[in-house]
């Protein structure tokens, strides 16, 4: 018979999974879906400030007061702007927010603006920005064109077989470059009607400057030939004949007018969103030109404006949050729970793209689509992770509901994952087979994400899918590949990277689910070294947390941080899925997790825990510290409950 301490600690374990699971519930929206905050760094505020300028649109001078509030608060005691928080100083980041709390009207004077000023100078200047932020200062005149590399946009019109083109870059690369090209080629000049400059944030001529340095991921060889033939396209693109040049911008248009995505606009992401309303003005499309209108709204939608602060995200994530609060919902299990991740499953079926055949249909032209956008709309570039995710909610749901609602729903999407896979056996999270790796060494890419290549963590997550539905490694050549390229990259201290979570906690949370719903048994080396290697890393306090240091170019692990709700809940469910409930480590993490749970049911998490493009861009939702300690919390309740203290599902 259980004493009665332990009788005790259940209650204070299902007090916490009510709670948690009852203040989530009253986060849905009336419609049925969920979704949360998505915030990035300053970088985004301040591009929006400085579009309305360069727009020379009517101040708003409430909101830009709101906005200037964001970013004083995130300014960093380096006197910067980071890309996390309490991170490093990040230069661009902080030469935009500079720029815009000066367009705003802050003074140069002020403490604040001294001290960015004095952070910036003192590590080299602005000289040291990168690609994105040198096209922003050469459209006010800060910079000169010089400064930026040539983009043709004659690039547009390239044939497939061509070494540079654009379905050989990522969907967020190609939907960004396609109306920036349009802008190098018009190269407007922002209205800027404050006459607003930040010459002070140089060491030197502005003017004078040149391209930039190679970016520390470039290979000195690629980088001297894509170099070189920059510095040809200066001296021969003057000499495009014009008819090819409109031809060109026409054909560039075209693409982004099939792509526009009314209000969600093109990509459904923030940089060409704003890229295409310049792209328009440039062209000399008034403020009502319905393309121009539609997706400077879009932008609008955006923004997240409270009392003091404002802020503008960079998307939105609307089908994730509703899938992943799904899930969480399942695991809690209560009539109020199963009833609202009812309402959210509804509410994604008609989210699923079934008629458009997106960008990722060059590679993949004789697949039909099936699959979920992150998004509320973007039917031109669904997301692997998003529709494996969603197809094993549903998954979860008809087997608790004993219904077949969503078959067609699931059966769909597992075709497209299925035929979306690569050829090295892993998937990624947009296109197919995006190898080119070379086009990282462009002068454009410093930035190192101009590709989705496969990945560790989206690569587990269709694998979980197809075990869940039943396929196994002897039966299925898309599973047995998956678990191959799974096999082939786990790090030896027994970890895997995580792309598009922050990053070794969340890589080897996702892989462990998928090797054990596929059947790996768990003692299998691969278990055995992921769950010493987790247990390794936790911290005193019984949490986990993991930096954006981690993604540093030359590996060394895992990055400790202070722990979060988050982290702490993927190494919960990673352990868990390999069989160690009873591990001391899960005990700990579950007692970290209730004594910081918040009053009202949920918890607090403000350090940043996923993951934009690795060393350039990193997110916080505001809804992974509400739904993954209530699915890691209720899941160890479950397994507790249980003979078999198996995971029997792919998350």
């Amino acid at each position: 018979m259980p004493s009665g301490n332990s009788d005790i600690e259940n209650g204070a374990l299902q007090t916490s999974i009510g709670a948690a699971s009852s203040a989530l519930c009253d986060h849905q929206q009336g419609d049925g879906h969920f979704v949360f905050e998505l915030e990035a760094d300053g970088t985004i505020p301040s591009e929006y400030v400085l579009l309305r300028h360069h727009l020379g649109e009517p101040v708003d001078a409430a909101l830009e007061a709101k906005i200037a509030s964001y970013l004083r608060r995130t300014q960093g005691a380096h006197g910067g702007w980071a890309l996390v928080q309490d991170g490093a100083f990040d230069m661009s980041a902080s030469v935009k927010a500079y720029f815009a709390l000066k367009m705003i009207g802050e003074s140069v004077d002020a403490p604040h603006m001294a001290r960015a000023r004095q952070a910036i100078l003192s590590r080299g200047g602005a000289i040291n920005s990168n690609v994105f932020t040198r096209f922003t200062l050469a459209m006010f005149g800060v910079l000169t064109w010089r400064s930026v590399p040539v983009l043709p946009v004659e690039i547009v019109l390239l044939p497939l077989w061509f070494p540079i083109h654009l379905n050989k870059m990522s969907y967020w690369a190609r939907t960004t470059m396609v109306p920036l090209l349009v802008l190098a080629a018009l190269k407007p000049r922002s209205r800027n009607a404050k006459g607003v400059g930040i010459d002070e944030l140089f060491l030197q001529d502005p003017h004078s400057i040149g391209m930039s340095a190679k970016a520390p991921h470039q290979s000195w060889g690629w980088y001297l030939l894509f170099s070189g033939l920059d510095r040809v396209l200066r001296v021969v693109e003057p000499l495009f004949p014009k008819s090819l040049r409109s031809r060109a911008i026409d054909a560039a248009i075209a693409f982004i007018e099939e792509r526009l995505n009314g209000e969600d606009g093109m990509g459904a992401i923030y940089p060409p969103m704003a890229n295409i309303v310049m792209m328009y003005d440039a062209l000399g499309k008034g403020p009502d030109f319905p393309p121009r209108a539609v997706t400077r709204h879009g932008i609008d939608k955006l923004l997240v404006i409270g009392d003091v602060e404002a802020y503008c995200q960079p998307c939105v994530s609307p089908v994730w949050d509703t899938t992943l609060t799904c899930h969480a919902l399942l695991e809690a299990g209560d009539e109020k729970a199963l009833a609202a991740c009812r309402r959210g499953l509804d509410w994604l079926v008609p989210k699923q793209v079934l008629d458009v055949k997106g960008d990722w249909a060059v590679k993949r032209p004789d697949v039909r689509p099936g699959g979920w956008a992150f998004q509320y709309n973007n039917a031109h570039y669904p997301d692997l992770d998003d529709t494996a995710v969603v197809v094993m909610s549903m998954d979860r749901m008809q087997r608790i509901a004993g219904t077949h609602a969503y078959d067609a729903a699931m059966a769909r999407g597992r075709e497209w994952i299925e035929g979306m896979q690569s050829d090295d056996g892993g998937w990624a999270a947009f296109d197919a087979n995006n190898f080119e790796y070379y086009l990282n060494n462009i002068p454009f890419s410093d930035h190192g994400a101009l590709l989705d290549p496969p990945t560790e963590d989206v690569t587990a997550r269709c694998v979980s899918m197809l075990a869940q539905l039943g396929e196994t490694v002897t039966n299925n050549k898309q599973v047995a590949a998956g678990v191959e390229y799974l096999r082939r990259t786990q790090h030896a201290e027994g970890s895997w990277y995580g792309r598009w979570g922050m990053n070794y906690i969340y890589g080897t949370w996702s892989v462990l689910c998928a090797l054990n719903m596929v059947g790996i048994g768990h003692q299998d080396p691969m278990f055995r070294k992921a769950v010493d290697w987790l247990a390794s890393v936790q911290n005193e306090d019984g949490g986990w947390g993991e930096d954006a240091v981690s993604y540093r170019l030359d590996y060394r692990g895992l990055k400790r941080a202070p722990s979060t709700a988050s982290q702490t809940a993927w190494a919960l469910l990673g352990l868990m899925a390999a069989g160690e409930v009873g591990h001391p480590a899960v005990a700990r993490g579950v007692e970290y997790l209730k004594a910081t749970q918040c009053e009202k049911g949920l918890w607090d998490e403000q350090r940043y825990t996923a993951t934009g493009f690795p060393r350039v861009f990193y997110l916080r939702y505001h809804g992974y510290c509400k739904f993954f300690p209530l699915w890691a919390l209720a899941r160890y309740r479950n397994l507790k409950d249980t003979n078999s203290r198996v995971v029997g599902v792919g998350m």
